[in-house]
């Protein structure tokens, strides 16, 4: 996904004529703490509330160019490129340009949360696994079929190296709720399973049985 296709042409823009307070009332109006500033109809940077709050509301924001941020993603970026900017910066919106430097639009940081989460695969149903593994021994090819040994398969595989240990913590999502089965098969090749989120096998049998008994005391 391109972080062309997350354009919001909604929201407002400023220019560096423009006083203050008329940015601080947009912001108040479209519920943002920053604003992308224009001049002469090109991108100079991003605005924060806190700047404004510090400066005298009948100003313009010409005498606060020197605070302007220029961040920005281009629209031919892949929309992650946008999540590490918005999470880096603690943005509540990015800009996006293009190559003339011209703004096509922002793209709102709690719109970016639905996106993360599509990608991530959250809308499916299916189990989610943590493992954690040494660098030298990861290998996507085995993780893979050891979960296909159990008739699953990866829906989202994601992995981070964690700094104070070194280990590469692995986190998958299967396309099945039960996982006590891959679990076990996970542990019996000496996989550190760090945790885990669906259902046990046996708790679902449990369950199964109860029912059975519902059933045949209301006969």
């Amino acid at each position: 996904m391109l972080a062309s296709q997350l354009i919001n042409t909604g929201f407002p823009a400023v220019n560096l004529f423009d006083k203050v307070s008329f940015a601080l009332q947009l912001m108040e109006d479209y519920d943002l703490l920053h604003l992308p500033v224009l001049s002469e109809e090109k991108f100079a940077g991003i605005i924060e509330k806190a700047d404004l709050l510090d400066a005298d509301e009948d100003g313009l924001l010409a005498s606060l160019e020197q605070s302007l941020k220029k961040l920005f993603v281009k629209g031919e970026e892949h929309f992650l490129a946008a999540v590490k900017q918005v999470a880096e910066n603690e943005l509540s919106m990015l800009p996006v340009i293009n190559e003339q430097h011209e703004l096509q639009g922002i793209i709102p940081a709690k719109s970016l949360f639905t996106h993360v989460s599509h990608f991530l695969g959250n809308n499916e149903k299916g189990g989610v696994i943590v493992l954690e593994t040494d660098k030298r021994h990861f290998s996507f090819g085995e993780i893979s079929r050891l979960v296909e040994t159990n008739d699953a398969y990866i829906t989202q595989l994601n992995t981070y190296p964690e700094s104070d240990t070194g280990l590469v913590i692995v986190t998958i999502k299967i396309n099945k709720i039960e996982v006590s089965d891959i679990v076990a098969t996970f542990q019996r090749y000496d996989y550190v399973v760090r945790y885990y989120f669906g259902e046990e096998q046996y708790a679902n049998e449990l369950k199964e049985n109860y029912n059975h008994l519902l059933a045949y005391l209301n006969m």
